[in-house]
C-alpha cells in the first residue's frame, strides 16, 4: 500500500459526534503522512478550522446534534474555501449527500459503514488535490517574484510583466485570452532582447529585426507550418546573441580581417548563442537554428561543418537573410538591391541553398525599398503626443539609454504609439520622433 508523501503539510479534520467513530477513522489514517484533527460537534469543528489555516481536507458525518453535516460544510466552506470536503452519510441519506455537494461544496460522499480501502484512497486523492492547489499558489507567487527580478533588463519589460501578471490575476476564467496575451508578450520580450544584442554590436543597425522580417516572409512563402515559422522568427531575432561575449577587437572587424586566433574565437559565437538560451525549454528549437546559421551548403561552414539538407532549413534561411542584410548595410548608393541579390546568387551551392534563393527576392525588395523611402518625402520631428496612426517612422526610435523600440519604416498604430509614449516617460531620449511626411 502506497502512503501519501507530502512536501506540503496537510491537516485532515474529522467531525463526528461519536467518539468511537473518530477513533476508528484516526487509527485508519495513522500511517498516512498527514496530521489528523478531530471534533465531536459542528461548533467545535468550526473553531478548529479558524485556528488551523493548513487544513486541506474535512470529513464530516451528516447526522450530528446542533446542525447537520451539510450545514457544517456550508459554514466550513466560507472559512476554508480551498479545503476539500467529504460527507459521511448512511444509505438512507442520499438526498443529504446531494445537498452537501450543492450547498456545502462537497467533492464526494462516502456511505456508512465505509470501506477502509475506499476511504483511504479518497483521503489520498483529496490531499493530492489540495496540494496541487497550494503548489499552484506557490507557483503564482514564484512567477510574480521572477517577474520582479526582470526589472534589471529594462523598465519597459517590467511594465509588460506587470500587465501580464495583472491579467493572470484578474482573468483566471479566461485562459484562452491569457495564453494569447502571453504569446504576444513573449514575442515582445524576444524583440527587446534582440535590441540589447544590437547595443553590443553597433556596426549594423536593426540587423536582427531585418533578418527576422526577411526570414519570416520566406518561411511563410515556403508554406512552412506556423510553429516552424515562429521558431525561425525567434531564432532570427536572437541569432547573434552569442556575440555578446566577443571582444570589441573582433566585433569591429570583418571576418576576413580577423587573425587566426580572432577567427577561432568568432566561430564560437553560434555555439554560445545556443548555450545561452538552452535552459529555456521554449527556445531550444530556436537554439538549434542559431547554432547552425553559419554552416555552408558545401560543408565548409562552422561550427559543425554540416552540409546540404543536414543543415536545418531555418538555419539555411537565416544564413542567407543575414548575409543580405549585412551586405545592404555597407552600401549607401541607390539601386543596390539587385547587386546584393546577384552577390548572394554567386554563393549558391557554396554558402547557400539554391532552393531558398527564389523565395528571397520579394521579401528583400519589399523591406529595403520601404527602408529607403522615396527621397521626395520630407522628414518631421514630432513629440510623442503629436503622433498619429498611419505615420511612418523615418528613423529608428530608441530610448535615452539606447534600447531600440521600433525600426525606421514602421507604420504607426495605436499600440506602438502608446509604447513610444511609455518609453519617453521612463527613459526619455534627447530628440523627438522622426516621421515621413509627403
Amino acid at each position: 500500500m502506497d502512503y501519501i508523501n507530502l512536501d506540503i503539510p496537510v491537516k485532515v479534520l474529522l467531525v463526528d459526534d461519536e467518539e468511537n467513530i473518530l477513533h476508528s477513522l484516526k487509527r485508519l489514517l495513522m500511517e498516512e503522512d498527514i496530521e489528523v484533527l478531530t471534533a465531536n460537534s459542528g461548533d467545535k469543528a468550526l473553531s478548529v478550522l479558524k485556528d488551523n489555516e493548513d487544513i486541506g481536507l474535512i470529513i464530516s458525518d451528516q447526522r450530528m446534534p446542533g446542525f447537520t453535516g451539510v450545514d457544517f460544510l456550508e459554514r466550513a466552506k466560507s472559512i476554508r474555501p480551498f479545503a476539500i470536503r467529504i460527507l459521511l452519510t448512511g444509505y438512507s441519506d442520499i438526498n443529504a449527500a446531494i445537498d452537501a455537494m450543492n450547498r456545502g461544496g462537497a467533492s464526494k460522499y462516502l456511505t456508512k459503514p465505509w470501506k477502509d480501502e475506499e476511504l483511504i484512497m479518497s483521503v489520498r486523492e483529496a490531499c493530492q488535490r489540495y496540494i496541487l492547489v497550494q503548489k499552484n499558489k506557490q507557483l503564482s507567487a514564484l512567477i510574480q517574484q521572477k517577474n520582479e527580478e526582470l526589472k534589471q533588463w529594462s523598465q519597459e519589460l517590467e511594465i509588460m510583466v506587470q500587465e501580464q501578471t495583472m491579467e493572470l490575476t484578474q482573468k483566471n476564467d479566461r485562459l484562452k485570452k491569457i495564453n494569447e496575451q502571453q504569446n504576444k508578450n513573449f514575442k515582445s520580450i524576444i524583440a527587446s532582447l534582440s535590441s540589447l544584442i544590437e547595443l553590443r554590436d553597433t556596426n549594423v543597425k536593426s540587423h536582427s529585426r531585418n533578418v527576422a522580417e526577411i526570414s519570416t516572409r520566406v518561411a511563410t512563402d515556403m508554406r512552412l507550418s506556423k510553429e516552424d515559422t515562429e521558431i525561425i522568427y525567434v531564432a532570427a531575432l536572437l541569432h547573434d546573441i552569442g556575440k555578446i561575449g566577443l571582444a570589441d577587437s573582433i566585433l569591429d572587424k570583418d571576418a576576413d580581417e580577423l587573425s587566426p586566433e580572432g577567427w577561432k574565437e568568432y566561430c564560437l559565437h553560434p555555439v554560445r548563442g545556443q548555450t545561452a538560451i538552452d535552459n529555456i525549454e521554449d527556445l531550444r528549437k530556436a537554439g538549434i537554428l542559431i547554432r547552425h546559421h553559419h554552416e555552408s551548403h558545401d560543408g565548409t561552414g562552422f561550427p559543425d561543418k554540416l552540409q546540404g539538407a543536414a543543415i536545418p532549413l531555418g538555419s539555411r534561411i537565416i544564413a542567407m537573410a543575414d548575409y543580405i542584410d549585412r551586405a545592404m548595410s555597407k552600401i549607401s548608393v541607390r539601386n543596390t538591391i539587385e547587386q546584393i541579390m546577384l552577390s548572394a546568387q554567386e554563393e549558391l551551392e557554396k554558402k547557400f541553398d539554391p532552393q531558398i534563393f527564389p523565395y528571397m527576392r520579394k521579401p528583400v525588395t519589399d523591406l529595403y525599398t520601404r527602408l529607403s523611402k522615396d527621397v521626395k518625402s520630407s522628414e518631421r520631428e514630432l513629440e510623442p503626443d503629436d503622433l498619429k496612426e498611419g505615420m511612418v517612422l523615418s528613423r529608428d526610435v530608441k530610448s535615452g539609454t539606447g534600447l531600440l523600440l521600433l525600426s525606421k519604416g514602421v507604420s504607426l498604430d495605436r499600440t506602438n504609439i502608446e509604447a513610444i509614449k511609455r518609453f519617453y516617460r521612463i527613459d526619455p531620449p534627447p530628440r523627438g520622433v522622426f516621421v515621413w511626411t509627403n
